[in-house]
């Protein structure tokens, strides 16, 4: 722990440099211009309300079309909008789709060695569910677009009455999951099914998604590499075409790893637009819970859904009113034209493959031809800083968050949170020991951190704050690759122990800490493939609560890159069943 924290020059940073900033403990942003030609979604609204209001104002689409064509054309995604069309004209239903989903997945159950997608997972659960959403297409009054939609939710979120272990062999004999996280019982009041708890890096403390305790989920686009992490089942299960979505969980790109390297959109909202309530990370500063899709349509539908700050939130940052682009407005092409991109090249490059960099650069460039979109080189300072800032605030809070049940010894006694006059008996077992060799690195590492590394980066947090909302005065959205590196390739003995590859995490973790720590909203969205065919994505920081934005842009660039799109090899057409 001392050697690296002496390469990284952490003590040099936090302890022996003095940082005038007050320290920012959570997010804290001033007020921002309102976004031009969007659509204003009410927080207080049911979710199947904002969906259909969402549905409105999304690009014009003909499911019809698709749905009669030719088979043998280029490969794509089903949108939502395709279940739907194919509910409603009876083509097809829920259930029968549900019979094709749990047949996949029995399927990957039995791979070996072994390779889940679903470490919980009840089939006659999804069947009663399949079942009802059917019965509700039957007499013609789905919830929303999203009825009878698959959707898997990562296991560090409840989803009722699944445990929650966050990929651990023991979480769930400490936390009993009563009923669903705030985010999942609003997308089962909008109809969607919902299959089970997806696969993840054990405690979301990792960026490949490695877990030697139920199997590694593989890369569907290639299976002998890893997904990403830590939302590695969600990631994939979306990008194989078992699920048009997945909920994921983002504190240090554990949404937007994942789907940049298995090819599909992701996004991670500005901190505290989502409520985490019900999530085994909802007391932290830099963590959100988002949505996983293979289209940005998709993304802004699930989003729609389960966005709504807490109540506490609400109060402490003032979010603005949440608002998703207004596509048929004629002013969206023109807010489109006035974007202006900032890009701050030296960084921009700072890939293992030109490849990433060349198709990035590519796509700006197309950008700029078709849309008018403006591009202004910027310098972000201090990005080293930035590095050490977040990984000693996400360390230090979810340690805080752990202590009390894996510390590795025996436990002394919990204040009950609801009485802080009683006392939870104490616990004799050993349960940090049951937690694989990397999770057990990463904590250690994270031990080393004082009270006094935690404050200094807090100081930093609040510095870094002030440098990008300088930038972001002369900008509307700052564009990087979303990776440093395409999807590693899976090491065999690392499939029963696990690995731990800091320089692996560092690239993978090169451009994404930056909306984490400072809480910027941000998307990633597919861009092409690399030499290899493995996917590349682009990453879109946004200012605050300026979601609108970003997807706009993500839309214009899912357009611009649409051919050819590459058909995973492990991919389930569950919709047709071919």
């Amino acid at each position: 722990m001392n050697h690296l924290k002496k390469e990284n020059k952490i003590d040099e940073m936090l302890k022996y440099t003095v940082i005038p900033e007050v320290p920012m403990f959570k997010p804290e942003y001033p007020p921002q211009e309102p976004e031009p030609a969007v659509v204003s979604l009410e927080e207080d609204a049911k979710p199947e309300e904002r969906v259909n209001l969402a549905l409105k104002y999304l690009p014009e689409y003909d499911p019809a079309s698709n749905w009669s064509g030719d088979s043998t054309a280029s490969f794509r995604y089903w949108k939502i909008r395709d279940y739907a069309y194919a509910y409603r004209s009876k083509f097809t239903t829920p259930s029968m789709v549900a019979e094709r989903f749990i047949s996949a997945i029995e399927e990957f159950n039995n791979k070996n060695p072994t390779a889940p997608l679903l470490i919980s997972f009840d089939p006659d659960e999804v069947r009663k569910q399949a079942a009802a959403s059917t019965q509700r297409f039957q007499q013609g009054n789905p919830l929303s677009i999203l009825d009878g939609i698959f959707m898997a939710i990562k296991d560090d979120i409840d989803c009722y009455p699944h445990p929650s272990k966050g990929a651990t062999t023991w979480m769930h004999e400490v936390r009993e999951v009563k009923k669903d996280a705030v985010s999942v019982s609003r997308l089962r009041s909008c109809g969607a099914i919902l299959v089970g708890k997806a696969n993840m890096h054990e405690l979301g403390l990792g960026t490949t998604g490695n877990n030697a305790n139920y199997g590694t989920t593989r890369n569907p686009h290639d299976p002998d590499r890893y997904t990403g992490g830590s939302s590695s089942g969600p990631a994939a299960i979306v990008a194989s075409g078992l699920c048009s979505a997945a909920v994921g969980t983002d504190g240090g790109g554990s949404v937007r790893i994942p789907s940049s390297l298995c090819g599909v959109v992701g996004l991670k909202s500005t901190y505290g637009r989502t409520d985490m309530t019900g999530s085994l990370c909802d007391d932290g500063t830099v963590e959100i819970i988002g949505p996983i899709a293979t289209t940005v349509e998709d993304t802004i539908l699930v989003y729609a859904a389960i966005l709504g700050s807490s109540p506490a939130e609400r109060i402490s940052l003032r979010p603005s009113v949440p608002c998703i682009p207004n596509f048929p407005s004629q002013d969206s092409s023109q807010s489109l034209e006035a974007l202006h991109l900032g890009k701050y090249t030296e960084w921009f490059n700072d890939v293992l493959s030109t490849d990433i960099s060349d198709n990035c650069e590519n796509v700006l460039s197309r950008l700029s031809e078709k849309h008018g979109c403006k591009m202004v080189e910027i310098v972000i300072p201090e990005l080293h800083e930035m590095r050490v800032a977040h990984i000693v605030s996400i360390g230090s809070e979810s340690l805080c968050s752990l202590n009390p049940d894996c510390y590795e010894g025996l436990h002394t006694p919990r204040l009950n949170p609801r009485d802080t006059c009683h006392l939870l008996p104490a616990v004799d077992i050993r349960r940090g020991a049951r937690l694989t060799y990397d999770t057990r690195t990463n904590l250690a590492f994270f031990r080393s951190f004082t009270a006094a590394d935690y404050v200094a980066a807090q100081r930093l947090r609040r510095r870094l704050m002030y440098f990008h909302m300088e930038i972001f005065k002369k900008v509307d959205i700052i564009v990087t690759p979303t990776t440093g590196m395409t999807a590693p390739r899976i090491p065999p003995s690392a499939l029963k122990v696990g690995e731990t590859d800091l320089h692996i995490s560092g690239d993978l973790m090169r451009f994404i800490i930056t909306a984490n720590l400072l809480g910027f909203p941000a998307v990633t969205v597919p861009v092409g493939y690399d030499n290899q065919g493995l996917p590349i994505g682009m990453q879109l920081i946004g200012r605050p609560w300026c979601e609108a934005s970003i997807l706009r842009l993500a839309a214009a660039i899912e357009e611009t890159c649409a051919e050819p799109k590459k058909k995973p090899l492990q991919y389930y057409d569950i919709l047709k069943g071919n």
